[in-house]
């Protein structure tokens, strides 16, 4: 090998050290400002840049990264992660939400899985708590269009995992469409069980006109039906009716829930299902 050649060997590999270092400032750097975002709900992008000692060019070029992928959406100077009536917000941000009501709640959904049964169970973060205990409810049939969901079941002996396709959304890591519904239209399961990002005048909502199809569809496709909500939906607003509370056979909710919305489900010979917190056991 000439002088020439070692020298160049010497500088593609100082290169690729340096982009590599590069690199990896970068993702340190959209994860940290993912992180303050969901933590705030929304920012102003000119606090991003001083809060991380960036350029106005350089928090736009990472913010619509991270909206690219689903975590963060962009609207006129500001960065936002928290849902509005007309936007729901990305799964990691839900997820990171109500984590013991949404606990509590999928331990009781729990007792309405029985052996043997074919169920339907949506995308949303509150049915997701319920995957670590399925297995051993087995065996059981479970048809999802959830991809997180997928992943954590798959490879179980006693579940049959049935993934629905259609197109794939970033936001909720999901499958939804016209390909999603005509695959539900198909099938027939015992329960559903899934849940929605808001209930106002008793009658659930949600801000994606997709998810509401891919829902109902589930609902209209099952035996039973299954809504799984925590307080804080009850306090929201979205766009989307998908029916009222009465179509629903069941309701689990947690203790936090207003106590004059439980009484009216109860008096529209709703079953509902009041789950206690692990926190609120402790008191």
């Amino acid at each position: 090998m000439t002088n020439d050649s070692v020298m160049a060997a010497k500088l593609l590999t100082s290169d690729d050290i340096l982009g590599d270092s590069r690199q990896a400032r970068q993702l340190a750097r959209r994860q940290l400002i993912a992180e303050a975002v969901m933590a705030e709900g929304s920012m102003k992008i000119d606090d991003l840049t001083s809060r991380f000692s960036i350029s106005l060019m350089t928090a736009h070029r990472d913010i619509d990264e991270l909206a690219a992928r689903g975590l963060l959406r962009k609207e006129r100077g500001t960065v936002s992660a928290a849902p509005t009536s007309l936007i729901e917000a990305s799964g990691v941000y839900r997820a990171n939400r109500q984590g013991p009501e949404k606990e509590a709640i999928a331990l009781a959904a729990l007792a309405f899985v029985e052996p043997g049964q074919a169920i339907f169970m949506d995308d949303s973060t509150t049915v997701l708590h319920m995957a670590p205990h399925l297995a051993d409810k087995g065996p059981l049939t479970i048809i999802t269009n959830a991809l997180t969901l997928m992943n954590q079941l798959k490879g179980h002996r006693d579940l049959t995992l049935l993934g629905l396709g259609g197109q794939y959304h970033n936001w909720c890591n999901a499958f939804m469409g016209r390909i999603t519904t005509q695959e539900i239209a198909g099938l027939r399961a015992d329960t559903v069980f899934m849940s929605m990002a808001a209930v106002t005048d008793d009658i659930v909502f949600h801000q994606s006109p997709d998810m509401v199809e891919t829902k109902r569809a589930m609902c209209e496709a099952s035996a039973r039906r299954i809504l799984l909500i925590d307080h804080t939906k009850f306090q929201r607003r979205a766009l989307h009716a998908l029916a009222p509370l009465s179509r629903m056979d069941v309701v689990i909710t947690d203790d936090a829930a207003p106590a004059d919305q439980i009484a009216r489900m109860r008096d529209a010979g709703i079953e509902v299902v009041v789950a206690r917190r692990r926190s609120a056991r402790r008191t």
